[in-house]
Parts: C-alpha cells; sequence; structure tokens
C-alpha cells in the first residue's frame, strides 16, 4: 500500500490539553500510532549517525562519557540560545523524520503520527489530515501541575513557550477543545475519526 493510499493523520496540540486521550481514541478506533517523541528518542540512542553529527556540529560536550545524548546539558544548551536550538533543530529533525517514514511503512492503512512538535518538524507534509486539541490556559495549567508534580506557575511558564490555541485552530483541519469531561472529549475525537474515514 502507497502512502497515498493510506490514511494519515497528524495529532497535535497544547501541553495538557489531552493528546493521550484523543490518542488513545484513534488506537480503539483502529489507527496505528506512531509516538514522534519516542522516534526523537530511538535516532539519538548511542552509535546513531544523529550524535555524531550534533557532536560535531553543534557540541562534544553533549554527549557523554558512555556515547549517550546528555539531555539535561542539550535542553541547557538550546533553550538559552535561539541560534543554537535552530541549528539543532535542523540537524535532527531530517533523522526524526526518515525514523517516522521508515514506521509509516510498515503501518497499516490508517496511520496517526502523535506529534507535539508536528509544524516545528514539518511532519505535516507527510498528513493529509490534522487534528489538533486545544484548551483553555488555566484548564492546561492545572492538568499539567498535576501529571507532572510540578507548581502551577512552572506549568504556565511552559506554556507560555509554547504556541497558544489560535496557532493549532488555524493549521487544523479538525481542532478539539477540550474544556469539559474525558468522555465528552472522547465521544468528539470518536466523531472526527468517523468524519476522515468517511472522506
Amino acid at each position: 500500500m502507497s502512502r497515498s493510499e493510506r490514511l494519515i493523520v497528524g495529532l497535535t496540540g497544547m501541553s495538557g490539553a489531552g493528546k493521550s486521550t484523543v490518542c488513545r481514541v484513534f488506537s480503539d478506533n483502529g489507527f496505528d500510532i506512531i509516538d514522534c517523541d519516542k522516534c526523537a528518542r530511538e535516532v539519538t540512542e548511542p552509535g546513531m549517525n544523529a550524535l555524531s553529527e550534533l557532536s560535531q556540529r553543534l557540541s562534544p560536550e553533549l554527549i557523554r562519557g558512555d556515547g549517550s545524548l546528555d539531555r539535561r546539558r542539550t535542553a541547557e544548551l538550546i533553550f538559552h540560545d535561539p541560534e543554537k536550538r535552530t541549528l539543532f533543530n535542523k540537524i535532527i529533525y531530517p533523522y526524526i523524520t526518515y525514523n517516522i517514514v521508515e514506521k509509516i511503512k510498515q503501518g497499516g492503512g490508517f496511520v496517526l503520527l502523535d506529534a507535539p512538535t508536528l509544524f516545528e518538524a514539518r511532519l505535516e507534509l507527510l498528513c493529509r489530515r490534522i487534528v489538533s486539541v486545544t484548551a483553555d490556559i488555566d484548564i492546561c495549567a492545572g492538568r499539567i501541575t498535576v501529571r507532572d508534580g510540578i507548581t502551577p506557575e512552572l506549568a504556565r511558564a511552559r506554556l507560555s513557550s509554547q504556541h497558544n490555541a489560535d496557532f493549532y485552530r488555524k493549521r487544523s483541519d479538525y481542532c478539539l477543545e477540550n474544556n469539559g469531561t474525558q468522555q465528552q472529549l472522547y465521544d468528539e475525537a470518536a466523531e472526527v475519526i468517523k468524519a476522515l474515514k468517511g472522506e
């Protein structure tokens, strides 16, 4: 089956909005799920080409003695330096995309790319449709506080560094607003899947 014959859907959205619940609904409805965060971790495992390139082009200090990526040091390096963050993304995203494309080839007729950084990685180019999940900032912050065990202030700071709901609305074919119950979100996601499969 060629990629054009598959229904490849990109799922993205705000942190704390409920992407995990929506992902589960897609899985329950016959979609193969590709976890793009997991793909990113796979391409930075010891011995992978991405690590060599990061070491050569960005900094050898990012690689630990055991050959693994020092994620804390990497985060510190790119968080405060936009140029280094841009270079990091330019290096890493092609490896992630290749990994994802290989997984798409192995998948069935319905594939969901679970990708928090869908647009940053230009993964929307692989998708026929984009579904995003958003919620009010206060609700997202409350969920992140409980989920990650952090302070409300830290949760808000994390959200302020990310795209807002309007960003996702403008770029998605379907936008699920999750300000209600989990069951409401589940039911709305199921309706979106029904519409997608009916196209």
